[in-house]
């Protein structure tokens, strides 16, 4: 089952295959403020320049570091286009911002109020989740979602968990957000982001016609909304949210809902399966949010996007950084290997930003 949208973006898709076109970016763009001296900045030069050769040594196509709203260090081709995998959910979290403002969007209507259902049919319990337990991964719906990539396998029997009270990744959910996005609003989600977000933040790249919702009905109607998009492109978005939503004086997306995005919905310990509470990371809407006692205190208030094979969008307030991280499907940068890019970063800068309690003891001995 296709909705309208969905059919009209194959259709134009196909057409342009077809033609071997591949459309101009939509607007000319607003090109990032560099900065002169990284030295000038706070960072040291040497250290950025070793930071190069670990990146040399895996499989990154695409770093952007934006400091104090400007790009400090850049690597590889910050200007081509790909596939940001689940960083699209971070995406779609932004979106919802101004229509939830305006009243568009009511967060507590439940996938019953909004007649949504699936394929296998939706039991009378799961249809009672909410939407804002679905940007939240806490809707307790565990039907089999449009495309891989989460611990759905990993989740309880259908109908053993109350909407809202238990956390599990789940991609039914996410897009599933999306489809209750589109019902509320009238818009495709391409359409409202290059409304919303693209037009408004001066993207240079972005190409609204090569975008479509996808993923195999026979397992959801509820398809995936991936995006393609430069990596110059990403770091405005994570910018847009360390400035609580502003962009260039202009309200882009609400401060209030920027915080409840990033703000701890579920706490590191409350994550499921149980060996995910090994990582940094407890979730907010659709926002990855750093929490547990790994967090050393230049991450603390961090948060991240995070998608498959290496696409991350990672803020630092501590140090009023953006990370725009991208590595191309056919090759993969592992998590670890991202933070070692991330602790790399903290490590150049020339003064601290801020002392762990080690630190602390060990200055004071």
């Amino acid at each position: 089952m296709f909705d309208w949208f969905t059919i009209k973006n194959l259709f134009v898709a196909a057409l342009f295959h077809f033609l071997g076109y591949t459309p101009a970016p939509d607007a000319p763009g607003t090109p990032w403020a560099f900065h002169t001296s990284s030295a000038a900045a706070g960072y040291a030069p040497a250290k950025l320049d070793e930071l190069a050769l670990l990146a040399d040594g895996m499989a990154n196509d695409a770093i952007v570091v934006v400091v104090d709203g400007k790009v400090l260090w850049e690597y590889g081709n910050t200007e081509a286009l790909s596939y940001l995998a689940s960083v699209r959910k971070s995406l779609l979290a932004m979106l919802y911002g101004p229509y939830v403002a305006d009243g568009t969007i009511n967060l507590d209507l439940t996938l019953a109020d909004l007649g949504m259902d699936d394929v296998q049919g939706l039991l009378p319990i799961e249809k009672q989740a909410r939407v804002r337990d679905l940007i939240s991964a806490r809707s307790g719906v565990y039907h089999p979602a449009s495309n891989a990539g989460d611990n759905l396998a990993d989740a309880p029997p259908r109908g053993s968990q109350q909407p809202g009270a238990y956390y599990l990744y789940s991609n039914w959910d996410f897009n599933a957000a999306g489809t209750a996005f589109e019902r509320m609003t009238g818009k495709s989600i391409y359409d409202a982001f290059d409304e919303k977000l693209a037009r408004p933040l001066g993207f240079e790249h972005w190409r609204r016609l090569i975008h479509l919702r996808n993923g195999d009905t026979d397992q959801s109607e509820h398809l995936a909304y991936h995006f393609v998009l430069s990596t110059q492109d990403m770091a405005r978005l994570g910018e847009l949210v360390l400035r609580q939503g502003k962009w260039q004086g202009e309200q882009i997306v609400p401060a209030s809902w920027v915080q409840d995005m990033i703000s701890l919905v579920t706490p590191n310990q409350e994550t499921n399966p149980a060996e995910v509470r090994n990582s940094e990371f407890g979730y907010g809407y659709m926002w990855w949010v750093w929490d547990g006692p790994k967090v050393t205190c230049a991450f603390e208030g961090a948060y991240t996007g995070r998608g498959a094979y290496g696409q991350f969008i990672t803020v630092l307030p501590t140090l009023d950084m953006v990370v725009a991280h991208k590595t191309l499907p056919d090759a993969r940068t592992s998590w670890e290997e991202y933070v070692q890019i991330l602790d790399a970063l903290v490590a150049a800068r020339v003064t601290p930003a801020c002392q762990d309690q080690a630190q602390k003891n060990a200055l004071a001995a």
